[in-house]
């Protein structure tokens, strides 16, 4: 009895595994839909807080961050009167390491030009600091600098602290060390190297250098909207180099990397899946998915269990001044190749577990007649 005891063990907790991972599998199937309300908030940055395990967002029209739960609620996580009225809150990115939120202010025509990087504590929620993000440009006159119109866009942050902002109008970064001492850190010429590439009666054709993310290794990937390029730029020096793609990022407007190397590139209409082997001269774009573009997502990011999210946040629609609009949505969207992948493993499993039970019926089998024999 203890030998045909012995033997079930094995097969028995196969089948626990086999019956504990297919539901997990399925329920990773279901993506996670994020709806929540706040009247007039027209998002257009998102970025994920895992200390808090929630998402935070911007706005088009008030001077504020929100944090957003997994059930939807939203809440003014900072309010920041000290902000020209009307100013943008653009992209956002969460300082780790110094447990802070970046936000890119923007005064967006016809009020006057107002670019700055602004830091605040998650803890205290106080501001650190607000850094105006000015053009040094060597040689240029000041009444020249004056009338030059940026657009700080998007923000990215290395382990040290050191933030890096995208100027849309001008194709430069800004470098903004910790203590909120900014700099133009890459006027790199490959920004400006693809101007037959530009549509120029294209909406938005004017905004070029936009998402931003850093790469452990010492690098930034940037996107540049009006090109559909993407730009390798080291952290150090600020050299930059096209990365040469597949396929261009049509109108690409931000950027996320997931844990396993893959880089996600959001646009209004596409999610694209890339990778590169080596490091990022060359890169594939292995999947695209499809996104509503009458919700005009804006930005990507990487959730908890390394799952990607879309904001959209119907920025159009406070662009075009049709305003009074309370719904927004943060989606979870997913490679319908890697979902194959998944399925396929899922298929093996159960091939195994098939074979494992085939096989256990055959020792039974055969343990039940020699035990048959040594009874008679």
């Amino acid at each position: 009895m203890s030998l045909i005891k012995s033997k079930l063990q094995p097969f028995f907790l196969f089948l626990v595994f086999l019956i504990y991972i297919g539901p997990a599998t399925s329920a990773a199937r279901g993506l996670h839909l994020i709806n929540f309300r706040s009247i007039n908030l027209y998002p257009e940055g998102l970025a994920w807080d895992p200390s808090a395990q929630n998402f935070i967002v911007g706005s088009l029209f008030h001077r504020s961050l929100h944090s957003v739960s997994d059930a939807g609620v939203a809440q003014t996580l900072i309010s920041d009167p000290d902000l020209p009225v009307n100013a943008t809150v653009l992209g956002l990115a969460v300082d780790r390491t110094n447990n802070r939120i970046l936000a890119v202010v923007q005064s967006v025509p016809p009020l006057p030009t107002f670019n700055s990087l602004a830091a605040y504590d998650l803890r205290t929620r106080q501001r650190v600091f607000l850094a105006l993000l000015l053009d040094d440009k060597e040689g240029e006159s000041a009444a020249a600098k004056a009338t030059t119109r940026h657009a700080a866009n998007d923000v990215a942050v290395d382990f040290r602290g050191n933030a890096y902002v995208t100027n849309s109008a001008a194709n430069f970064i800004w470098k903004v060390d910790k203590d909120g001492v900014a700099s133009v850190f890459s006027r790199s010429a490959a920004f400006t190297a693809h101007p037959l590439a530009v549509d120029r009666d294209a909406q938005f054709s004017e905004c070029g250098l936009n998402g931003i993310a850093y790469v452990s290794k010492g690098y930034l990937l940037v996107v540049q909207s009006n090109t559909g390029k993407m730009f390798k730029v080291n952290a150090e020096d600020g050299k930059a180099r096209l990365v040469l793609l597949t396929e261009d990022l049509v109108w690409a407007d931000d950027i996320a990397i997931r844990k396993d190397g893959v880089v996600l590139v959001a646009s209004t209409h596409s999610l694209w899946f890339l990778k590169s082997e080596d490091s990022w001269g060359e890169a594939v774009v292995y999947d695209k998915t499809a996104l509503e573009a009458d919700k005009f997502a804006t930005s990507v990011a990487v959730g908890d269990d390394d799952r990607a999210y879309v904001l959209y946040g119907h920025v159009i629609e406070g662009i075009m001044g049709n305003v009074g609009r309370e719904e927004f949505s943060i989606e979870e969207v997913r490679s319908s190749k890697e979902s194959e992948d998944d399925n396929i493993w899922l298929f093996v499993l159960i091939g195994l577990g098939l074979a494992y039970f085939l096989f256990w019926r055959f020792q039974m089998k055969q343990l039940v007649q020699n035990m048959d024999k040594k009874i008679s």
